[in-house]
């Protein structure tokens, strides 16, 4: 009922229509009716006539006129109103028989008028849930609803054309940063592996080394961010089970070093998607998790499930506490926590895009990622993607 409002609403509409028209035409009827019916004693009143002499035969005294014309009034009223009565109950049963008739042909007829509506709105839930390349095409008349369908189509390519030039223009300039990046990265090695340089260049290029590494994690990053979010080019059967016991044991080692404990409930959690970006989602989660902790005694939980036709992916940290109003902006790019000291260093700065890529990538298998914050510290990661049977 909730997806048939409007055919329901119509529905109601054409009924109540019906019946007022109903109403007032029964009303006028019997206005006219009332009217029409004599009130005196017409052309039957001969008859009644005879039948009073017959039925006043046996008496000994003969009826006057009086009498007889108030006997006569009397029958043609309680006629009158029989009339009536009859007239109104009969009215309102057929307008309740054919006041239902008319709800069931209007309730078909509101089907066949939404009919295009719907199929507007199914094409946008496609287009929502998987790329904007779909259009509706609606064939048919040129009334309103052909013209919301044109106007709808005009707007997704429009919104397609954006898109793609944004991803082109990411994916473009990801690569063309990426080779002087390169260059650069490789010079500084070169000077480095030079035993005849001083002590201070050493310093010098150490640190531009790390720095050129951030800018490469960091172009990388935006690029995997522009792929995440078009239409996924591959969809092979994966299990996140699989993938997220691969993604600790590389973990671990940085855990190890930050002193962080990983440990790791895993149920077989199939999907449907590309194990790639899958792997990267949880990568990126297990890494934000292992370097926002708490310096000691830190630990990181990885659990995954079906749960009916859903996969879920949770990663839980103990770690400094989030406020409940920045939970949803830390999904923005290079977005973090006002206070954004990282208890726990696992290795270089990041860039700011592991949990935007981690939405991209969730929403490009068509599912979904939230946070919580936990009450002493840390966040509660949840990833839920649509489940396949083996």
């Amino acid at each position: 009922m909730r997806g048939r409002t409007i055919r329901l609403r119509l529905t109601l509409l054409y009924a109540v229509a019906f019946f007022l028209a109903g109403a007032v035409l029964i009303a006028l009827m019997y206005f006219y009716l009332n009217q029409s019916l004599e009130r005196r004693p017409g052309v039957g009143a001969q008859k009644l006539v005879r039948e009073y002499l017959v039925e006043r035969a046996g008496r000994t005294r003969t009826p006057s006129s009086e009498e007889l014309y108030k006997a006569l009034l009397e029958q043609a009223e309680q006629n009158r109103r029989e009339t009536l009565r009859a007239m109104l109950m009969w009215s309102l049963v057929c307008l309740g028989a054919v006041g239902i008739a008319a709800g069931g042909f209007g309730w078909l007829m509101a089907g066949r008028a939404l009919h295009p509506l719907q199929r507007i709105t199914a094409t946008a839930r496609r287009v929502a849930d998987t790329s904007l390349h779909e259009r509706i095409a609606l064939e048919g008349p040129e009334d309103e609803i052909k013209d919301l369908a044109d106007t709808f189509d005009a707007m997704l390519e429009r919104l397609d054309r954006a898109f793609d030039g944004q991803r082109r223009f990411v994916a473009n300039a990801s690569h063309e940063l990426r080779t002087p990046l390169t260059i650069n990265r490789t010079l500084i090695e070169v000077a480095l592996d030079d035993p005849d340089a001083p002590e201070y260049t050493r310093r010098l290029g150490t640190t531009l080394l790390e720095v050129n590494h951030r800018h490469e994690r960091l172009i990388d990053g935006l690029l995997l961010l522009a792929t995440s979010e078009q239409r996924l080019t591959q969809h092979d059967r994966a299990d996140l089970a699989d993938i997220a016991r691969s993604a600790v044991t590389v973990a671990t080692k940085a855990a190890e070093g930050a002193g962080v404990r990983i440990t790791a409930d895993l149920e077989a959690a199939p999907v449907v998607g590309d194990p790639l970006l899958l792997e990267r989602l949880i990568q990126n989660l297990l890494d934000n998790a292992v370097r926002y902790n708490v310096p000691e005694h830190g630990w990181v939980s990885v659990r995954s499930r079906s749960i009916g036709d859903r996969a879920e992916l949770t990663v839980e940290n103990r770690g400094p506490a989030v406020p409940t109003f920045e939970v949803n902006g830390l999904f923005e790019p290079f977005r973090r926590l006002a206070s954004s000291e990282r208890l726990a260093d696992s290795g270089t700065r990041g860039a700011g895009l592991g949990l935007s890529i981690v939405r991209s990538v969730a929403q490009a298998h068509g599912g979904g990622v939230c946070a919580v914050a936990r009450p002493d510290g840390g966040l509660t990661v949840t990833v839920v993607l649509p489940v396949t049977s083996r």
